[in-house]
C-alpha cells in the first residue's frame, strides 16, 4: 500500500525519525523521552515492518531505558 507514491513502511520510518529528532528539541527530560519512547516504539514497528532485527533490539533497548526513567527512576527521587 502507497501514499503519495511512498510505501507505508517508509511512512512509519520517516514519523520515527522525526519523533526521535523533536525530542532532542524538548527541555524537559520527561517530555524529552516520552517524545523519544513514541519515536523508539514507531521504530520498532518499522523494524519488524522491514524485517530488520538490529533496528527492533536497538529501539526497544532504548525504550526500555526511557520506560525505566519515566516511570521508575522519577518515583525514587
Amino acid at each position: 500500500m502507497e501514499l503519495f507514491g511512498i510505501s507505508i513502511t517508509e511512512w512509519i520510518g520517516y514519523a520515527a525519525s522525526l519523533g526521535v529528532l523533536l525530542s532532542f528539541l524538548m527541555r524537559d527530560i520527561t517530555t524529552l523521552r516520552t517524545v523519544n519512547s513514541i519515536g523508539c516504539f514507531l521504530f520498532v514497528i518499522y523494524g519488524v515492518m522491514l524485517p530488520s532485527i538490529p533496528v527492533i533490539i536497538t529501539n526497544l533497548a532504548i525504550l526500555g531505558v526511557n520506560i525505566y526513567f519515566i516511570f521508575f527512576k522519577r518515583k525514587k527521587q
